[in-house]
């Protein structure tokens, strides 16, 4: 039998361990041991996580194929499509622009993009920034549109503005939570709108650079597309990488809703800082994401870009993502500042994803309220 050191690629476990104890190298070992074997059983595609305490990274790793075609294996610094995890991204954007003085949480979205007023339903004119981003617009999932989600990334303006008249509204707005991916998509252009500056510029200088996030993007680079992940399609036949690679250029509309690509690392450094007191955005608005926004149902419990639900008392924020060829999911606890976050380059994977990092979280949780007392 190799060694646990030999078995294992790419870990990192720093030196906050000596503050934690064996306890923590225990989970993490186990941890890493899990996704091992999740790769060594099913070969297709990868798994690449991080784990952070306060202001550390105490580990990350990354096991399986980046590419099985190439024979590529992942490493910590490939890149994943993050799914709707971008939502948490264009929600932050917009607390920026509210702590800005840009626009006001309650402001009618109208007053910036008028051709809401298209929308397919009574009450369009009155929808807020809060309403889009809390899910509480009333608005579909999903445009009418025929092509919605396909096209060059470049169009997705044109395809929210196309897809507006074929979105239905369902008052009482305000009222009930309607879980919508064309909702954030109209949020993007708005604050675009508003801030009279492209979106995805805005989201590179305002949220990427300032978090160190330099594995970042909506549109790969040249330099860095040897790092992208294939993505794989589960069919009947198998695996199939077609859509999810043709899906790399463009998904229509679906840009602030879910088209960033990074590693767990940078989505780490971005979510320490949403739990520290150094970040850009100042902590009353990012209490305010932080905070449940709509009627509080189970599965209905959400900030701005954000799910809200509890773990043995402590509060945890989560978000998931699912595309063509992906998976993603990250959890974190802002009150012991602890979180994960896992990827796969399968798109079959969300549930057993969202299970293990669950109960990753809890564990950490667990050891440090241990040590704390």
């Amino acid at each position: 039998m190799k060694s646990f050191l030999l078995t294992i690629p790419v870990i990192v476990l720093l030196s906050f361990q000596a503050c934690i104890g064996q306890s923590l190298q225990k989970i993490l070992s186990h941890y890493a041991t899990q996704l091992q074997e999740m790769t060594e059983k099913d070969t297709t595609g990868s798994l690449s996580g991080a784990v952070f305490i306060g202001d550390s990274i105490v580990w990350s790793g990354a096991y399986g194929k980046a590419d099985n075609g190439k024979g590529i294996a992942a490493d910590t610094s490939t890149i994943y499509r993050i799914g709707s995890i971008s939502k948490t991204f264009t929600a932050y954007l917009m607390m920026r622009l509210v702590q800005e003085g840009v626009i006001g949480l309650d402001d009618p979205v109208a007053k910036y993009l008028p051709e809401i007023t298209q929308l397919n339903g009574p009450g369009a004119s009155t929808i807020t920034f809060r309403e889009l981003a809390s899910h509480t617009a009333g608005l579909d999932r999903e445009p009418g549109l025929q092509g919605a989600s396909s096209g060059p990334i470049q169009e997705w303006e044109n395809k929210v503005l196309a897809s507006i008249p074929t979105t239905g509204v369902h008052p009482p707005i305000g009222e009930h939570f309607l879980y919508s991916n064309i909702g954030f998509g109209i949020l993007g252009l708005a604050l675009s709108r508003a801030a009279h500056r492209p979106f995805m510029e805005m989201m590179t200088t305002w949220v990427f650079l300032p978090h160190r996030m330099t594995s970042s993007f909506y549109i790969i680079p040249y330099k860095d597309s040897a790092r992208v992940a294939t993505g794989y399609t589960r069919t009947k036949e198998g695996y199939d990488s077609r859509q999810p690679t043709a899906e790399f250029s463009g998904r229509g509309y679906k840009v602030p809703n879910g088209g960033i690509f990074t590693t767990p690392n940078d989505l780490a450094r971005f979510l320490i800082a949403q739990t520290g007191d150094q970040d850009p955005l100042q902590k009353r608005f990012r209490d305010t994401m932080q905070t449940i926004q709509t009627k509080e149902k189970p599965g209905e419990r959400y900030g701005f870009g954000l799910e809200i639900g509890t773990i043995k008392g402590h509060r945890i924020l989560n978000h998931d993502g699912g595309v063509a060829g992906f998976n993603a999911f990250m959890a974190f606890a802002p009150e012991t500042r602890t979180g994960v976050i896992l990827f796969g380059n399968r798109d079959d994977m969300l549930h057993s994803l969202t299970a293990i990092e669950a109960h990753l979280l809890e564990e950490l949780i667990a050891v440090q309220t241990y040590h704390k007392s």
